[in-house]
């Protein structure tokens, strides 16, 4: 995405959640100067194959798990968002890339990157102490940020964890995107909200709000990026998303 654009998505996302950005900056700032001290990746370092599957941690992942588990996936980069690198986990699946602003389950983001997944970690207004906390023990780390782009801190476009994996892909040059786990409804898992008392919950106005950003930045790149999104997620209706079966794509 083109950040001009993308600039105009996060004046329009400052506004409705009331967010700071000089927070965003603050947070962009230390995380930049942490990669500086360590080795750090550059996105062209970060292969990304034609075919991709982005796991998001909606009510439909774990099904959507199942279904793959069988299927032959070595033409795909496996990218998870945050809280659903714990699914994965659960059925022995190790993703390629894990893009998290450091809020799922942090052991098994840290069992993903010490078996070899790549981090995108994300930086934003309320997530300052974990980048002081984590990034330092990580490797194999590209930092991201929602403002404006720095050193060793990129920004390919993209609000939630799910949707910056889509325009990561984009980015790196992915022409076919299916999409796991993603339903853009009101009904969270424990993935994405480790602290519900249940499997699933009701979505708060926060993250219902945020899903329906999530959702319309995956429409916009659908018709605006050069890239074919599938789904074989349940949920809501994703315009320009066909809805398929995982064995009819070639």
């Amino acid at each position: 995405m083109n950040l001009d654009i993308w600039f105009q998505w996060y004046k329009c996302i400052l506004e409705a959640f009331g967010f700071d950005k000089n927070m965003d900056e603050r947070s962009a700032e230390t995380l930049n100067k942490i990669l500086d001290k360590q080795k750090c990746l550059k996105p062209n370092e970060i292969p990304v194959k034609r075919k991709v599957i982005i796991f998001g941690a909606g009510p439909s992942l774990k099904r959507n798990l199942k279904e793959l588990k069988n299927q032959d996936l070595t033409d795909f980069t496996l990218i998870s968002a945050d809280g659903a690198t714990t699914a994965l986990r659960e059925e022995d699946i190790i993703p390629d890339i894990i893009v998290t602003d450091l809020d799922g389950k942090i052991g098994d983001i840290l069992h993903a990157n010490s078996k070899g997944s790549v981090l995108l970690v994300h930086a934003h207004g309320n997530n300052l102490e974990n980048i002081e906390k984590y990034v330092p023990v990580l490797k194999n780390v590209l930092g991201t940020t929602q403002s404006v782009p720095l050193e060793h801190v990129h920004d390919f476009g993209g609000f939630t964890d799910g949707d910056r994996c889509l325009f990561f892909a984009v980015e790196r040059g992915a022409e076919l995107i299916v999409l796991a786990g993603m339903d853009f409804g009101k009904i969270v898992t424990k993935y994405s909200r480790p602290d519900i008392a249940s499997d699933e919950g009701a979505a708060d106005e926060v993250k219902e709000l945020k899903l329906k950003y999530a959702k319309e930045l995956v429409e916009w790149a659908a018709e605006n990026e050069n890239i074919e999104i599938v789904t074989i997620s349940g949920g809501e209706k994703v315009k320009g998303v066909l809805r398929v079966d995982f064995r009819d794509i070639n």
